[in-house]
């Protein structure tokens, strides 16, 4: 019995290592689009400061193309809309993941009180 249990918590503690490992990855997945956010922030101040009469360049490989101001900041806020949503539904999963966790990290308690018990009452016969 405490062999089947002890399998049965080494697969919990892979499962909430995975998960955790998801975590890790979901967090250093938003931080970078974090970067992203606040450089296109930086980006639309400086388009905003300009006015009709300024000529801005897009650059296209190793070229700088000619762009229309107003197809630049539309292109700047659609980036800013699309880097918006992308955090949030990076948050809602690490929100499910962080639920999914606790529900991990209370199995494996339960699983290692389980343990204990058996090995005491193993302990208790020899």
């Amino acid at each position: 019995m405490a062999e089947a249990l002890q399998k049965k918590l080494q697969a919990e503690l892979e499962k909430y290592q995975q998960l955790q490992k998801d975590i890790s990855k979901c967090m250093t997945a938003r931080q970078k689009l974090e970067a992203q956010l606040t450089e296109n922030n930086i980006v639309k101040e400086e388009l905003d400061l300009l006015d009709a009469s300024n000529t801005v360049y897009k650059l296209i490989g190793p070229v700088l193309v000619k762009q229309d101001m107003g197809e630049a900041k539309a292109t700047v806020g659609k980036r800013l809309d699309y880097i918006t949503g992308e955090i949030r539904r990076y948050e809602a999963q690490m929100q499910e993941y962080e639920k999914c966790s606790e529900q991990e990290r209370e199995a494996l308690a339960r699983l290692q009180q389980d343990l204990q018990k058996a090995q005491a009452k193993v302990a208790a016969k020899a």
